[in-house]
């Protein structure tokens, strides 16, 4: 018995004869190994849990992956949990990841950061460490300090700050921001890029134009509904920025309701380059967010020996980069022309120099072009509106 327990367990030395045997007898019972007795042992394959908010989100679901491949790299079982928004499931998640004995738990998604928040994340963390395991939090902060958390950041800051500058830069002034979620972790970061790229183009605060409520594309189609009803379907602003690409495809759904065309009426753009992002009608303009790297990255911070029990550590390409499509163009305003023609078409800036690849805006964040070819303008395609616009975009 002593003997079969040891190969079994491989963690001491046998005769190659004895494993041979004990393996064979093994494969002709079909034994299967108690994994709850080998975790008891301390013997077992080490097990990560990753908790989402829900498992059906894009970006939830690339993050989940990175976590899942990484951990099977190591030889660790993953295990994928998701919340639906409910703190008390959230809680007895990690407590039943406690008694699971899972080697770390990976925390994704951001969260309103208040009083209750602090407390409850410090339960959690205290909770897991007293149990020899370890928090890792993946885009939302730290409670404090002191706690003994491992946090893994992505910068949404600095990708609502290029987004929002390429729309300046097109001669856009009357930008929404689509998505208000007071304190949230993941919402103020980038209502912040939004309002620095306006006050680095010279717009004060009141310019400032923030609406609607939540992420994903029920909330992005209502929100968007109640605005225009609310000025008759002529809306003040030229460009919208939702809070996701899910909001924005909901966005541009309500907008084709009231007849009023994206990109030629108003421009839309979206974060975080979902799969549904290029294939919109039109393609998505989007901040695109390496989903998979926090993932891996919150896995190697975690599965680190003798690491500190607390500390932080921006993915690799934490601040995205911004991919331009076809939902925005550049600005077009109605001035007296000396050749008759109604339109003057607003400066790019130094986004572009003309309709080749765009340049960074700053902020570590690069801007790219993603080419459509049948959407690419050539002299034989003349220059009917639809076409100088697509030259554009």
């Amino acid at each position: 018995m002593a003997t079969v327990s040891r190969v079994l367990a491989g963690n001491y030395p046998t005769s190659a004869t004895a494993r041979a045997k004990v393996l064979r007898a093994v494969r002709d019972l079909d034994h299967v190994v108690d994994g709850r007795a080998r975790a008891l042992a301390g013997t077992g394959p080490k097990t990560v849990a990753v908790i989402v908010m829900s498992v059906d989100s894009p970006f939830y679901a690339s993050v989940a992956q990175g976590v899942e491949q990484e951990a099977a790299a190591g030889g660790r079982l993953c295990m994928v949990c998701s919340h639906g928004g409910d703190e008390a499931r959230e809680l007895a998640l990690v407590q039943m990841m406690r008694e699971q004995r899972a080697e770390f738990v990976v925390l994704v998604g951001g969260a309103v950061e208040d009083e209750r928040y602090r407390a409850r994340l410090g339960e959690y963390a205290y909770g897991l460490a007293a149990a020899g395991s370890r928090l890792v939090l993946c885009g939302r902060p730290a409670p404090g300090p002191e706690t003994p958390v491992l946090v893994v950041e992505y910068d949404n800051e600095a990708g609502a700050y290029a987004l929002v500058s390429h729309l300046l830069s097109a001669g856009h002034r009357n930008i929404l921001y689509l998505g208000r979620l007071p304190g949230h972790t993941t919402v103020e970061p980038r209502i912040a890029g939004y309002r620095r790229a306006l006050a680095d183009h010279g717009l004060g605060p009141g310019a400032e134009r923030i609406g609607g409520w939540g992420f994903g594309r029920d909330h992005g189609y209502a929100s968007m509904r109640q605005i225009l009803a609310e000025c008759d379907g002529r809306p003040d602003f030229t460009a919208v920025f939702a809070g996701d690409d899910r909001a924005a495809a909901g966005a541009m759904a309500a907008l084709r309701e009231r007849g009023l065309r994206t990109p030629e009426d108003v421009s839309v753009v979206g974060y975080n380059d979902d799969a549904l992002a290029q294939d919109l009608n039109p393609p998505l303009t989007t901040v695109r967010i390496p989903a998979y790297e926090p993932g891996r990255e919150a896995v190697r911070l975690g599965a680190r020996r003798g690491a500190a029990r607390r500390g932080r550590r921006a993915a690799p390409g934490s601040g995205g980069s911004c991919w331009v499509r076809t939902s925005c163009c550049a600005r077009r305003w109605r001035v007296p022309g000396r050749d008759g023609g109604p339109y003057v078409r607003g400066p790019y800036g130094s986004v572009t120099d003309g309709p080749g690849v765009r340049s960074s805006t700053g902020g570590g964040v690069s801007v790219r072009t993603e080419p459509e070819p049948s959407r690419t303008w050539t002299a034989a395609a003349g220059r009917s509106r639809r076409s100088l616009c697509s030259r554009w975009c």
